[in-house]
């Protein structure tokens, strides 16, 4: 049996709500069939708040094993690095992850504000906040670069805002049953980070002719105006429904790249950033001066059915 123990740090408490939506597994079949025994989680224990210092004492001094450490937010190390912003009974929550990441097989961070910073590590940055092992687009964070677990693996990053539910609960599963878990260039676990939110997007065919809306509520795509991202962010919003519902930009929203290590973007996050009328961004495995040529033939070329059901309410 595996054990996991999840500690919140600079968080909102998103990526605990996101996993109890998980059904492939759920979180009651990951630990009721995959063997899983949850020591801690801030939400979910039902145990008076001192068994939480029972179980970093034990953790630390060997007595209790921990296979899966799981960090949910940002680590916050204001002020002047010692931490305190952020701290439990007088000590600083960075220094009990740095504790029990020392003592965990499998370390995950839990949505973008463990692994990379996220909402809390935009600047200004008021915080000081890092990630495990990175900072935003930089490897350090707390643990540092070359750090790894005792089963010798990086912080594997389940990035999102929050983390999609089966990212998280298949990953533990991976982690619980021993199973190599291929990693990316910035640590996520590939088979959730290796397709586009682009892919599987209901507004595909817009995109490919151009069709583009400049204002929020329209069937047409929203990447050359309103700011998406989804031609950009490996994610599985759209391959994986959330709730097995819907997504994002299925509902009208501008995906904006959550599961990057730059997120939250410094501009306006429904607004495409452009040098004159071409996106500075553009869809990952593209040339700019293909791409923009191409376009303009497909705007010529785009089918009067789209033109006609863009406009319908």
């Amino acid at each position: 049996m595996a054990t996991l123990f999840w500690l919140q740090t600079g968080a909102c408490g998103g990526d605990s709500l996101s996993i109890l939506g998980a059904d492939s597994p759920s979180l009651e079949t990951l630990i009721a069939v995959q063997g899983v025994e949850l020591l801690w989680h801030p939400s979910l224990s039902h145990a008076p708040a001192r068994r939480f210092d029972e179980l970093v004492s034990r953790i630390e001094s060997g007595e209790q094993a921990l296979d899966i450490l799981c960090v949910e937010g940002s680590i916050v190390t204001a002020p002047r690095g010692t931490g305190l912003y952020d701290s439990h009974h007088g000590r600083a929550k960075m220094a009990i992850a740095r504790a029990l990441a020392e003592r965990a097989g499998a370390v995950v961070a839990m949505g973008t504000c463990a692994a990379f910073g996220g909402v809390h590590a935009a600047p200004p940055n008021p915080g000081d906040c890092v990630g495990l092992q990175f900072l935003r687009t930089d490897p350090g964070g707390l643990l540092g670069a070359d750090w790894r677990s005792r089963r010798g693996l990086p912080v594997v990053n389940v990035a999102g805002c929050p983390a999609h539910p089966h990212a998280m609960t298949q990953t533990l599963a991976w982690l619980a049953t021993g199973l190599p878990l291929p990693l990316d260039e910035l640590n996520r676990p590939e088979p959730f980070f290796n397709t586009l939110v682009h892919q599987g997007c209901t507004r595909n065919e817009y995109h490919e002719y151009d069709v583009e809306e400049t204002e929020l509520g329209g069937r047409g795509c929203l990447f050359f105006n309103l700011g998406c991202q989804g031609p950009m962010t490996s994610a599985i919003c759209n391959t994986d429904l959330w709730n097995g519902r819907s997504s994002k930009t299925r509902a009208g929203v501008p995906c904006f790249g959550c599961t990057s290590p730059d997120f939250p973007r410094e501009e306006d996050l429904f607004r495409t950033e452009k040098i004159g009328s071409v996106p500075v961004r553009l869809p990952l495995g593209v040339e700019r001066a293909r791409y923009m040529a191409y376009k303009n033939l497909a705007r010529a070329a785009a089918p009067e059915r789209l033109r006609k059901k863009k406009m319908e309410t």
